[in-house]
C-alpha cells in the first residue's frame, strides 16, 4: 500500500482526485490551501472567523466513493440565487460551518462529511490559521487577497503572508510518510503555492526521498501565468520553495481544434509548452484533458489516474 500525497487546492486538484481515488493499493491524503477569500467562502470566513472551506469541500465531492447519481456532490456544491442573506453561498459551505459548531471544530466538520459521503482518503488542510495572501507584483504593485491576484493584468513576482503561518502537523506527517508526493493541477500561485509558502511545508517535502511529481497545466492562466512555458512553472515552484521541487513533470500533449483554441487565445490562455531542451527532472508527455459539452478544456481524472499509476509502477 503506496502512500501518495497530493498538494493543492481548487477545482484542478478535484478533477484529479476523481481519478486518482480509484487507485487500488493506494492511501491518498489531500493537503489542502484554505488562502481562497472569494465568493461565499470568503463571506463564511470575514463573518464567522473560520478557515476557508470551499478548495475543501470541492475536494471533499470530489473523493466521495458511493455517489454514482453525484446526488450528494451536487446538493454540497449547490448554490443558491440572489446576494442577500444565504443568496450566493454553497450549501455544502453552510453545512460545513453547521458542522463546525456541532462537531467544535474545523477538521471535525471535515471528518463528518467525509463520513457521509464515504470519502476513501485523507483530507487535511495546510494550517488552521486564517491567513490572507499576498502578491508582489514585478512592478512592485502589492495585491491582498486570493481573490483579487488574477484580477490584474499584470506580472507575480511572488506570493507570500505576512504573517508567520503555523501549519497543520498531520499535513507535515502525512508528507514525512508519503511514498510519492504530487503538486496538484490548479491555479499555480493560488492554489500549489499557498501551501508551499508555509516554511515547514516545504522543509518537510524537501527532506522526504520519494519522488516529486508536477502535474503541469494544460494552459495558461489568465492574471496568474501569463505566457509561461512548463518549465517557468517550476521555476516559480522553485522560487518559493527549495531547490530542484520536481523530479518528473508531466506535460499535455493533447490534440486541441483551432476552434476552441481561438475561444481560449480571446481570453488570453494558451497552450502551455516544453521551451527548453536541457532540464534536471523527467518529462513525460500524456494525453491529459477532454473538452466538456460547451468546448472547455478539462483536465481528465481517468488520465491522472493512469499516470500515476505508470509512475507507481516504476517504484
Amino acid at each position: 500500500m503506496k502512500n501518495i500525497v497530493v498538494i493543492g487546492g481548487g477545482t484542478g486538484l478535484s478533477s484529479m482526485l476523481m481519478g486518482m481515488k480509484k487507485i487500488s493499493d493506494a492511501n491518498i491524503t489531500a493537503i489542502v490551501t484554505v488562502a481562497d477569500d472569494g465568493g461565499s467562502t470568503g463571506r463564511i470566513r470575514d463573518i464567522y472567523n473560520v478557515p476557508a472551506v470551499g478548495d475543501i469541500r470541492h475536494v471533499l465531492c470530489a473523493m466521495a466513493q458511493d455517489d454514482e447519481d453525484h446526488l450528494f456532490s451536487d446538493l454540497m456544491n449547490y448554490r443558491f440565487e440572489g446576494k442577500k442573506d444565504i443568496g450566493g453561498h454553497n450549501l455544502g459551505n453552510l453545512i460545513f460551518l453547521a458542522l463546525m459548531n456541532i462537531t467544535g471544530s474545523f477538521i471535525g466538520a471535515i471528518q463528518a462529511i467525509s463520513k457521509v459521503l464515504n470519502v476513501n482518503g485523507t483530507i487535511l488542510p495546510s494550517t488552521l490559521d486564517i491567513v490572507t495572501l499576498y502578491a508582489m507584483m514585478k512592478d512592485g504593485t502589492l495585491v491582498r487577497g486570493e481573490k483579487n491576484i488574477p484580477t490584474l493584468s499584470n506580472s507575480i513576482d511572488h506570493v507570500f503572508y505576512q504573517k508567520e503561518v503555523t501549519p497543520y502537523l498531520p499535513a507535515i506527517q502525512a508528507i514525512e510518510n508519503a511514498d510519492l508526493l504530487i503538486y496538484g493541477i490548479g491555479s499555480l500561485y493560488t492554489s500549489i503555492l499557498p501551501n508551499l509558502i508555509i516554511e515547514e511545508i516545504s522543509r518537510a517535502i524537501k527532506h522526504t526521498t520519494c519522488p516529486h511529481i508536477y502535474f503541469c497545466n494544460a494552459m495558461s492562466q489568465p492574471g496568474e501565468t501569463d505566457g509561461y512555458s512548463m518549465e517557468d512553472h517550476i521555476r516559480a515552484l522553485e522560487k518559493h520553495s527549495f531547490s530542484h521541487p520536481v523530479d518528473l513533470v508531466i506535460v499535455d500533449q493533447s490534440y486541441i481544434p483551432q476552434s476552441i483554441l481561438d475561444n481560449y487565445a480571446k481570453m488570453n490562455s494558451f497552450p502551455t509548452k516544453v521551451q527548453e531542451k536541457e532540464h534536471d527532472y523527467q518529462i513525460w508527455e500524456r494525453n491529459m484533458i477532454y473538452f466538456d459539452e460547451k468546448g472547455r478544456i478539462r483536465h481528465n481524472g481517468d488520465a491522472v489516474k493512469d499516470a500515476v499509476e505508470e509512475i507507481l509502477n516504476t517504484l
